[in-house]
């Protein structure tokens, strides 16, 4: 570390205000949605056996839609096969859209949807929405049946920490089965730091010299999704978090009257506008979404983007064999963070649920069962890049970036950090909040105005009694 970490950058970025307005987009995901109006006849259920611990009805369709994303679809239909061979007589349709929201609301409003739904992606259903007009199942009875490799242990008892409690919203019933198990930060190319001669910054200083190099070669330091800047929390959080605390994301979660106004926060922002200042965002990134900015990352016009571990399987087909993907953890600011380097963001990602109103609700539940066995476990991870919610699954030779992201998890140890707000709060995460975001790293507002208007965001969503609030 040089001499220039002791002395606390917070104290010394202060950067003139930019002049601008912000235009927040519009929402892309309804903020409430009615009950359903049409009553779809649930299957009488099964007999229950040593087998068949949901009591599935075996001749009962089932129908599976999932989000056409990062992750494709291959590993869903894989699964299927598998309840295919333990209920030969049901009819099995595995069903794929990206407009989760478009495709779906209107059967969930209608009283006739899917038995099982990985709600994901920018069209996603608000969770908040669905938990609050009841239109989603009680998973308790999955997660107190035997895993599928182990009936001597429960499924809940074989997942990784914090995948049951994301669940949770008003209570100790869990509405939803993150399947998905993603790490966060700054991902980047270590075949291209090599190429630099630098190693992945630990201090913030260290990454302004990074990128001022990179910068005299012609490669822009940053890139992120500008049309989708909700991505910019991915290593913001995080960053947040290590400067101050896990706290400082708890009251976030918790739309508390002063989030924003945290010292974290502000030198958080002040330090990320700092990039946009000193010209280290890749140009047009504001304008690209989050294939373009990972297509420019991979052919090398930027070092780093803040990113999940999906990244490494969707941007599979622009990646070159030796780029070597990495995850980052976010830079220590300076000797005053409040947590190690090291401090992750990894949650459980891809939200499955089963809906309260779908006709084959056991089969739902059961086909999660048996996503949440070793088999289809391992099918996942070697298929996509990324760990699932199942704690193992992980035997044989990872990708790069994945082999990356677990050695991350194991560095970073208890110091990992999960906020909540972007699952509880979707609309005012993705479309309102990240909206602020962008249009400071863009520069057409400065880190105090983004306080100003994320705070008053956070205090409408609070005082708005339309929205289910959640706590803890």
């Amino acid at each position: 570390m040089g001499s220039t970490f002791d002395v606390h950058r917070r104290d010394l970025v202060k950067r003139a205000a930019a002049a601008g307005l912000i235009a927040v987009p519009a929402m892309g995901v309804l903020t409430s949605c009615a009950s359903g109006s049409g009553d779809s006849k649930q299957v009488d259920k099964g007999e229950k056996t040593e087998k068949n611990p949901l009591a599935v009805n075996g001749t009962a369709a089932l129908e599976v839609y999932i989000f056409d994303g990062g992750f494709g679809t291959q590993y869903a239909k894989d699964a299927a096969k598998t309840y295919e061979k333990s209920f030969p007589e049901a009819d099995v349709a595995v069903k794929a859209t990206q407009k989760i929201q478009s495709v779906l609301q209107p059967r969930f409003n209608g009283g006739t949807p899917p038995d099982l739904v990985d709600n994901y992606g920018a069209e996603r259903m608000d969770m908040g929405v669905l938990v609050g007009q009841k239109q989603l199942t009680d998973l308790t009875p999955l997660l107190d049946a035997p895993s599928v490799d182990d009936p001597a242990k429960k499924v809940r008892d074989t997942l990784r920490p914090g995948i049951v409690e994301m669940g949770q919203y008003d209570s100790d019933a869990v509405y939803a089965l993150y399947y998905a198990y993603t790490v966060y930060g700054a991902w980047y190319s270590q075949t291209n730091l090599d190429k630099l001669g630098v190693e992945y910054p630990e201090t913030w200083d260290d990454m302004l010299k990074v990128c001022a190099k990179a910068k005299k070669k012609g490669v822009a330091g940053w890139t992120y999704p500008g049309k989708y800047p909700y991505y910019l929390p991915f290593s913001l959080y995080p960053f947040m978090a290590k400067i101050g605390g896990p706290e400082v994301l708890k009251a976030i979660d918790n739309l508390e009257a002063d989030a924003w106004k945290h010292p974290a926060v502000k030198a958080a922002l002040e330090a990320y506008y700092e990039l946009q200042q000193k010209g280290y965002i890749l140009q047009g990134t504001p304008g690209l979404t989050h294939t373009q900015s990972q297509t420019a990352w991979n052919e090398g016009e930027a070092l780093f983007i803040p990113n999940g571990s999906w990244v490494e399987n969707e941007s599979a087909k622009t990646t070159p064999d030796d780029f070597e993907m990495r995850v980052g953890a976010p830079s220590s600011l300076d000797s005053g963070d409040k947590m190690p380097f090291g401090t992750l963001w990894a949650s459980g990602s891809e939200s499955f649920v089963v809906p309260s109103k779908a006709k084959n609700v056991a089969g739902g539940m059961e086909q999660l069962r048996i996503m949440l066995g070793e088999k289809a476990s391992s099918n996942f991870v070697q298929q996509v890049s990324s760990l699932t919610a199942l704690d193992g699954g992980t035997e044989g030779s990872l990708p790069p970036g994945l082999n990356s992201a677990v050695e991350a998890l194991k560095a970073a140890g208890d110091n990992v950090v999960n906020p909540r707000s972007p699952g509880w709060y979707v609309t005012l995460h993705k479309d309102k909040i990240g909206g602020v975001l962008g249009e400071m790293m863009a520069g057409r507002i400065t880190p105090a105005e983004c306080v100003k208007q994320a705070q008053k965001l956070t205090d409408e969503a609070r005082e708005d009694d339309s929205i289910t609030h959640y706590k803890h």
